[in-house]
């Protein structure tokens, strides 16, 4: 209910829609083209959770830009007077997001968890009573 009032304020398009926000239970990402878009819909879940009972939690908030810039642009958010720590990266449902846009962090980790999951069956493959 709080994220219907964000209405159409203008997030990324894909497949012909704007998406302004991507949620799973209590994970909420917002996205905004610009530093007003994001400080205006923040402002809305902060009014509307106030609303309904809920808060913010500021310490669990964070805010990234993405792009292609070597140095990501800052992003001044603040949230009833408190600053929103911007960072470089942050993990979400498990997939690490990182603010130049790519996917080279979570092609790393996946490759490394690919190699200790293939050592740990090794001693299985060398079992003569195994045949592949």
């Amino acid at each position: 209910m709080i994220l219907r009032e964000l209405g159409n304020i203008k997030g990324i398009g894909l497949g012909g829609h704007n998406i302004n926000n991507i949620r799973y239970a209590d994970d909420t990402v917002l996205i905004a083209q610009s530093e007003q878009s994001l400080q205006k819909m923040l402002d809305i879940v902060v009014k509307e959770s106030e609303i309904k009972g809920l808060s913010l939690n500021i310490s669990k908030t964070e805010s990234m830009t993405i792009s292609k810039k070597p140095q990501a642009p800052s992003c001044r958010i603040r949230s009833n007077g408190t600053q929103v720590k911007q960072v470089n990266q942050f993990k979400y449902l498990g997939y690490m997001l990182t603010s130049d846009g790519k996917c080279e962090t979570e092609i790393r980790k996946r490759i490394i968890t690919s190699k200790t999951t293939f050592k740990k069956l090794s001693p299985l493959m060398t079992n003569r009573n195994i045949h592949m």
